[in-house]
């Protein structure tokens, strides 16, 4: 099976579209970003039309914690990095911004179906082995057979996604 990969900022979504939005797309909805990033406005506007539309939006724990992930390593390279990540995560400072991204959390889970990675069906020695290539990231993996396993359409500006057989929308020239 070929991969499909189509641009995203003239998509037509529908009610009927399954769709998974990789940590990338959250982080540019979400997180604290450049703004000269051209990528925010763009999946911005993909976001509302995607909502407009009602279209199904899913979620699995490995995007949350990703989120989760960025945002306090960004929040620590910004604000002290000259002491250890630990450090820093175990300071008082950072309970506000740990309180700061569980609400954004929560606002990015009223717009999501939860879904399961159903880590026991993984063939996980071939994603290994895949991995063990050195062509890709483990993460992209799994999201690829969620998407697999789920018939969900990917919407993600990661070209690392590029040889991966699932349908993906993206504004990324590097993918189209």
């Amino acid at each position: 099976m070929k991969h499909k990969v189509v641009e995203v900022r003239n998509y037509n979504f529908t009610s009927q579209h399954k769709l998974f939005f990789d940590a990338n797309i959250w982080l540019y909805l979400y997180a604290p970003q450049d703004p000269s990033d051209p990528s925010v406005p763009i999946y911005s506007n993909v976001f509302n039309r995607v909502l407009k539309a009602q279209s199904q939006i899913y979620i699995d724990v490995l995007v949350v914690s990703e989120f989760i992930n960025t945002c306090a390593r960004g929040k620590w390279r910004l604000t002290a990095p000259r002491r250890s990540f630990k450090v820093f995560r175990n300071s008082r400072h950072f309970k506000s911004i740990a309180r700061n991204i569980a609400a954004d959390v929560k606002q990015i889970m009223k717009h999501c179906s939860q879904i399961e990675s159903n880590f026991e069906t993984l063939k996980i020695d071939d994603l290994l082995n895949d991995y063990a290539r050195g062509n890709s990231d483990f993460n992209d993996q799994v999201i690829t057979e969620i998407c697999k396993s789920n018939s969900l359409t990917l919407i993600t500006n990661d070209s690392d996604f590029k040889t991966q057989e699932i349908p993906i929308l993206t504004a990324n020239s590097d993918l189209l």
